[in-house]
């Protein structure tokens, strides 16, 4: 009775506290199921759960305790939920299951998600799992999984509903009604040719709204907005974007039906390409919380060799005018002033224009305005913070001169670093080449540089005079 009690308890109340995290007497609930092997108080617990909510217990559960969740709750676990974990959690829990028990999940899937499943596990599991799925469901799966990564086809979901133009309102809705193999979930209904080339869309509020005798023919939308199967997804959640789309057609080569994407799926993979650009812009690769720490060092390591040798530049700037600092020992002391602001003012400049190059915000119609006014910002901040240090650097060391070189070495570096920080990014992109993943290690080999080569060079030169 009491355990029935703190069940219901749970599932009313709460899952997560204010700062968004589950609650601890949740997973302690949780855990001391698992430990007294209580599947049946185990599924009453799981059973109201979004598949995100689940998703967000088993993260937050260890290792061995995540695959015993699994195997206790048998048939009730709801396998969408591993499509909202890291990668690494993921595999973890299936290389836990027998193989038997992910076909029959697989099957009950909806094909977009049981692809997201399959595609990150070893070959010769995912063989094995599709051979014991059914033809329909394994040939969706397999088709989707031939795609390449990141792209509409294998991101799509292959189940939909379509009918002929010359069909009416009225056998549309029987179809819907009668058909047990339709989508769980759809919000138009296609209109296809003989064959199966996409001619128009119906959505379900103008289908309930006409009389049962009108021809889908009369009543479909003809601007559709179609995705190509080989499409990036990030060009794909753009199209969502500029046309307000919940989903959208997804097309091969000749214009056949293929697929469609929905919101939900479009939602996750724009969350997914900023996370991905934001850590390339940190240098920290396409980690994830639940990696190990040797796969987060070597994922690491790279960048961190190259800001290495950009450093080794930077230093060897500073030793051409290693004379120069020992005679005046307050250039040792301004130096990283120079090279720290002119390093934030070009990271402020790059990530505008990753961004902009990424949701295609910067094109070649604005491009010139962008980086002028990069430019401008980036001088009238120069001149602004060259005053202001070069009247600190003129106090604090009683000497006006170098205040005048501070400033005048700040100006320069300032202005460079929002020229490095915006050209950068839009020369890599010209390129072909990632401006997320490129431009922060090039950006600080400028800032850097310039900014020692300005401040000292200016210093070595009003020495000699």
């Amino acid at each position: 009775m009491e355990t029935q009690e703190t069940d219901s308890a749970t599932q009313e109340s709460s899952l997560y506290t204010d700062d968004n995290a589950v609650r601890p007497d949740v997973i302690t609930r949780i855990q001391n199921l698992i430990r007294e092997e209580d599947g049946d108080h185990l599924k009453e617990l799981i059973e109201p759960l979004h598949e995100s909510e689940l998703g967000d217990i088993l993260e937050a559960l260890d290792s061995d305790q995540r695959a015993n969740l699994v195997s206790l709750t048998g048939g009730d676990f709801d396998y969408a939920s591993l499509t909202e974990v890291d990668e690494a959690v993921r595999l973890e829990v299936v290389n836990a299951i027998p193989n038997e028990q992910i076909a029959e999940a697989v099957t009950d899937l909806d094909s977009d998600d049981a692809v997201f499943i399959l595609e990150d596990m070893e070959q010769t599991d995912r063989d094995e799992i599709l051979s014991l799925v059914p033809f329909e469901e394994r040939s969706r799966i397999i088709r989707s999984l031939d795609y390449p990564e990141e792209t509409a086809g294998r991101r799509m979901q292959t189940e939909f509903v379509a009918v002929p133009p010359f069909w009416t309102v009225g056998q549309t809705i029987d179809h819907l009604r009668d058909d047990k193999n339709l989508p769980e979930s759809f919000y138009e209904v296609f209109v296809i040719g003989p064959s199966f080339e996409l001619i128009g869309y119906v959505t379900l509020d103008n289908i309930l709204r006409t009389q049962r005798k009108t021809k889908i023919e009369d009543i479909k939308e003809t601007t559709i907005h179609p995705i190509p199967v080989l499409e990036d997804q990030e060009e794909a959640a753009r199209v969502f974007e500029q046309y307000d789309l919940v989903s959208a057609a997804v097309v091969d080569e000749s214009n056949r039906l293929v697929g469609v994407l929905t919101i939900d799926d479009v939602v996750d993979f724009i969350q997914q390409e900023a996370d991905e650009d934001i850590k390339r812009l940190a240098g920290v690769g396409d980690e994830e919380l639940s990696d190990s720490v040797f796969e987060i060092t070597k994922s690491r390591f790279t960048w961190l060799f190259l800001n290495l040798i950009t450093a080794i530049m930077a230093s060897a700037v500073i030793g051409i005018f290693d004379a120069t600092i020992q005679e005046m020992v307050a250039l040792a002391i301004l130096m990283p002033i120079v090279a720290s602001m002119g390093g934030n003012a070009g990271t402020q400049s790059m990530t505008v224009a990753v961004r902009g190059l990424a949701t295609k915000d910067i094109d070649n119609y604005n491009m010139v305005r962008t980086i002028r006014r990069e430019v401008l910002v980036g001088l009238l901040n120069g001149v602004f913070f060259a005053v202001l240090i070069g009247v600190i650097s003129a106090f604090w060391f009683s000497n006006p001169s170098l205040g005048y070189i501070i400033g005048i070495a700040m100006v320069v570096n300032m202005l460079c670093a929002a020229l490095a920080g915006i050209l950068i990014p839009i020369f890599l992109e010209k390129m072909h080449i990632d401006p997320a993943i490129a431009s922060s290690v090039f950006v600080t080999t400028v800032t850097d540089v310039v900014g020692f080569f300005a401040f000292l060079g200016l210093a070595a030169w009003w020495l000699a005079i």
